[in-house]
Parts: structure tokens; sequence; C-alpha cells
């Protein structure tokens, strides 16, 4: 009669146990579950793309400074260029004024 107990009683504890095993798996395989899993996932990649981005645009800036003073060092430039003073020039130079009316409403 022990035999019998033990058995029906490990049954049932597996019993119980594959029950709530597979109502677990259920709710995640709802499609609420599965939405909301699957946006997680998207921020957490979208997160990582960025953070990988910025520090290949980083790398990017200081190599691109230590390449360009390899360069200004290979050029013999150490100074920047001075540049030549601007000038101005004259839209029109013309300097007769006359005083003509514009209105083309008048006789001519």
């Amino acid at each position: 009669m022990f035999r019998r107990t033990f058995w029906f009683s490990t049954g049932v504890a597996a019993g119980v146990w594959a029950t709530t095993k597979v109502n677990r798996k259920l709710k995640q395989l709802t499609p609420e579950n599965l939405a909301v899993t699957a946006a997680n996932k998207a921020v957490e990649t979208g997160a990582r793309l960025k953070d990988r981005a910025v520090g290949f645009a980083l790398d990017v800036r200081d190599n691109m400074a230590q390449r360009e003073a390899e360069l200004t060092d290979a050029l013999g430039i150490h100074d920047s260029p001075e540049l030549p003073a601007p000038r101005r020039v004259a839209a029109i130079e013309n300097t007769t004024y006359t005083t003509h009316s514009y209105n083309r409403n008048e006789d001519h």
C-alpha cells in the first residue's frame, strides 16, 4: 500500500510541475507578451548600436586628428598661413548721381 501511495504522490507532483511549466510557457507565448519582449530586445539592440556608432565616430575623429598631425609634420607646416587682408570693392564705381524718377506712371 505504501508503494502505491508513493507512486501516486510522485505522479501528482509531476503532473502539477508539468502543468505549471506549460502554463508559464503559454503565458510567454501570448501575442501581448511576445510584442513586449520584441520591443525590449529592439530597444536594447538600438542602444548597443548607438553606443557602437558613437565609439566608431570618436575613433574616426581621433585617428583623423592624428593623421592630420602626421601630415602637418611631414609637410613642414607648423604655423597657420596668414590670410590676405580683405579687399573692399565698391559695388558700383559710378559716382555721378542723377536724380531720376522711377515712377512708371509719369509722362516721358
